[in-house]
């Protein structure tokens, strides 16, 4: 579904991506992992389109990606990006208008929504509420629930677990499990390397703009160099 070939992204004279490779398939959730500061994000912002890479080759449903944001959307793709960025001034309702703000299908928005609020069963009673006054929480989901009223076939989720206590990080990926068995393909970057990989049918860790290793979110959970170097655990 997603293929990336030898990307490599610059921040100036800085090399964030170094040469990474990976796929993704359909209806899979895949991880990568890896410390702060180790490129997570730059790929996923370049995913977006956000940022432009210096050179890779990247493949979506079989196409060269597109090179300008909305066409990304467009294209089936859609980032929840890292600290969730919501329109703080507006409801929670008019958020989800907005994530459906390319689409014209009215009763297919409709039903989208509805599809939302029973993931997010929250949302439904805080549609009047303003974006900006809900629980760091109750925002992951809405920032979730606003990039599927764009009717992705692929989700990209940027850290959605940082600054949520541990039993929001719980209800939250059992959300992202839900979404996969909804048919959601999704790939996530998280620091949470324990949580992620629990949830993963594949991963990946990233360390210095380079992927070190690969596998199913099993055998890299288990894998005692990765518990060691990402889950805090002493040799």
């Amino acid at each position: 579904m997603l293929s990336v070939k030898d990307l490599h992204v610059h921040y100036g004279k800085i090399h964030a991506v170094r040469g990474v490779s990976f796929h993704v398939e359909e209806k899979e959730i895949v991880s990568i992992v890896g410390a702060n500061g180790a490129g997570k994000s730059t790929i996923m912002w370049t995913l977006a389109h956000v940022l432009k890479p210096s050179s890779g080759e990247i493949t979506f449903l079989g196409l060269p990606l597109p090179e300008k944001p909305h066409e990304v959307v467009h294209s089936g793709m859609c980032l929840v990006p890292e600290r969730r960025r919501l329109f703080g001034a507006l409801t929670v309702s008019e958020n989800l208008v907005m994530g459906a703000y390319m689409r014209k299908d009215a009763e297919d928005i409709r039903r989208d929504m509805e599809r939302t609020f029973e993931l997010f069963p929250v949302l439904k009673g805080r549609l009047n509420q303003v974006a900006g006054t809900l629980s760091g929480g109750e925002q992951q989901m809405l920032a979730i629930a606003r990039a599927l009223m764009s009717s992705p076939r692929m989700m990209l989720l940027d850290e959605p677990s940082l600054g949520l206590a541990p039993i929001l990080v719980d209800r939250l990926m059992d959300a992202i499990v839900a979404l996969r068995e909804s048919g959601m393909t999704i790939l996530m970057v998280e620091q949470n390397a324990d949580r992620a990989l629990e949830i993963s049918d594949r991963a990946y860790v990233l360390e210095v703009g380079t992927i070190i290793m690969e596998g199913s979110g099993k055998d890299l959970l288990d894998d005692p160099v990765v518990r060691k170097a990402y889950l805090g655990e002493l040799a």
